[in-house]
């Protein structure tokens, strides 16, 4: 693994090393494009980004990254069909109004999908909430209910109900407690956050 994509956030750091040299992308919620200029310094990766932050935006242009301002739950579908290999969203499907209809356009959008999210079962949520009966901040989820961006609070078990449910095809996953991997047993109650690949399959 290379210096660039081994400093990355843990799980862009899954999601670069699992991309293949060469091949295009669409980072959606691309934030300040750490993840899309690492693919293309380190990979030669054909990347293209949306986010929806104006300020992200500019410091995307800033690093020579073609990134647009959009909105996930409106713009995608304005991309052609199976116009990229890989379409990425990072720690963003949670803050979506329809992660479903969204994970849609992703796997229309590439032939191949990322998605990472934190787990809001994760033992540490879990005992928070019981014992304090409040909504926990975390270092994964650092601000108040009030205003943090999350409006949808999704498990692993819950991912994985919606995938099925889809028909979706699950071509890898990786599990994160802290900056380490961890095994897929009992992920649900272990891992802090999750990455999928996923496909239509056939």
């Amino acid at each position: 693994m290379s210096l660039a994509v081994s400093s990355l956030r843990p799980d862009l750091a899954v999601i670069a090393a699992s991309v293949a040299p060469g091949t295009s992308l669409l980072d959606v919620g691309c934030g300040d494009g750490t993840l899309m200029a690492a693919l293309r310094d380190e990979k030669g990766c054909d990347a293209r980004g949306m986010e929806l932050d104006p300020a992200n935006v500019g410091k995307c242009v800033a690093k020579g990254l073609s990134v647009i301002q959009g909105d996930a739950d409106k713009d995608l579908a304005f991309y052609p069909d199976k116009s990229v290999d890989y379409a990425i969203l990072s720690q963003t499907l949670q803050t979506t109004m329809r992660p479903d209809l969204v994970l849609d356009q992703l796997l229309r959008i590439g032939r191949k999908a990322f998605v990472s999210f934190p787990n809001f079962a994760h033992w540490r949520v879990r005992v928070s909430l019981l014992w304090n009966g409040r909504m926990p901040v975390t270092r994964l989820l650092p601000v108040a209910w009030y205003e943090t961006p999350n409006i949808h609070h999704l498990t692993i078990d819950d991912f994985r109900a919606l995938v099925k449910e889809r028909g979706i095809e699950v071509e890898g996953c990786w599990f994160l407690s802290g900056d380490t991997r961890c095994s897929a047993a009992a992920a649900n109650f272990r891992a802090e956050h999750a990455v999928f690949l996923l496909s239509r399959g056939g």
